[in-house]
């Protein structure tokens, strides 16, 4: 059976990681297309060793494809994804728009697989961030239920796309140099500082992507009793984002135990021995598959043994958005 495979949004950060990791995985296809915007029609690209040239998105460009993995924003899968899927395409849409509906899956590989099945033509890539937490957090869950869960999150600026990097490149230059640092992507200078707000504010006080990390988690698990409370900060930091967990379980355990089950789940590298300085970095998860997870200790504030915190990192641009979407792909 012939595999024609399209990559939307070919030419962001998160369509040049597809592009190197379905290279990397030898993900089986037999054809593929890439599309953009207008803007970007006719610039090329190399995959496999041979030159392709990108072709704009329009609402003819989905025949004959068979997986769509898409990565061109919310208003664009809005309106391109259903067209794919009504073409025939499975789409992997790796933006918020299909999230929370409740007919499309959302799903990470070693959380949820089985979700995958029930699709009717779109699968939900998660939010980054709670890509990176649960890869860590469910293998725990599945073996003693977490009741809450507290994580604050150092997110790169990755996260907020290449030209989000580029500028923090650009302040540290410019502060090095003597000059004046210029903000354009973030709220605030990002180089040498760090701010509490990723994504817009909403009513409860909460940014959307704090929100995100609840809502997506609860639905993975299938648990919307699972109590989370999120604060997400970008940091000054190129790629791969990091995140401080704390949990609380149905019944006590140790760092012990947790080291045991985390020692065995997919998509996991523990890095933990504090007296060697060896604890989870940005720095070494970045352009890594795995989530990287140490600092395991119990929560001396839990005095019943339930609590157990969490220092995890990993690469935002590659797990959190490309790879995860790859891996879905490859189950379809």
């Amino acid at each position: 059976m012939s595999r024609h495979v399209a990559v939307i949004g070919a030419t962001g950060a998160v369509g040049q990681e597809f592009i190197r990791t379905l290279e990397q995985r030898e993900f089986p296809l037999d054809e593929i297309t890439f599309l953009a915007s207008h803007r970007s029609a006719g610039k090329k690209v190399t995959f496999r060793g041979r030159e392709h040239t990108i072709r704009e998105l329009t609402r003819e460009s989905f025949a004959g494809i068979d997986l769509a993995l898409f990565s061109a924003g919310g208003s664009i899968s809005q309106e391109f994804a259903p067209i794919a899927a009504e073409s025939g395409a499975v789409v992997v849409d790796n933006s918020s728009a299909f999230r929370m509906d409740p007919e499309v899956p959302l799903v990470v590989p070693e959380v949820n697989p089985e979700d995958i099945k029930r699709h009717k033509g779109i699968i939900a890539n998660p939010n980054c961030s709670t890509i990176i937490m649960v890869v860590a957090v469910w293998p725990l869950h599945k073996a003693n239920r977490v009741e809450r869960m507290v994580v604050s999150t150092y997110q790169a600026a990755s996260g907020a796309g290449y030209q989000a990097m580029v500028e923090l490149e650009e302040q540290s230059r410019a502060i090095s140099e003597g000059k004046e640092a210029r903000v354009a992507k973030f709220p605030h200078q990002i180089a040498f500082n760090l701010f509490p707000h990723v994504d817009a504010f909403l009513d409860n006080g909460y940014t959307k992507e704090e929100m995100k990390m609840v809502n997506e988690t609860r639905k993975m698990f299938h648990d919307d009793g699972i109590l989370v409370s999120a604060t997400c900060v970008r940091v000054a930091v190129k790629r791969a984002h990091s995140e401080a967990i704390n949990l609380t379980f149905e019944r006590p355990t140790t760092p012990e135990e947790v080291r045991e089950i985390l020692a065995v789940a997919p998509g996991l590298t523990i890095v933990d021995e504090p007296s060697k300085n060896r604890y989870p970095t940005p720095l070494e998860a970045s352009d890594g598959d795995d989530v990287l997870v140490g600092r395991i200790r119990q929560d001396v504030s839990q005095p019943d043994g339930r609590g157990i915190e969490l220092f995890i990192s990993g690469d935002q641009i590659r797990k959190g958005a490309a790879l995860n979407a790859v891996q879905i792909a490859e189950l379809v």
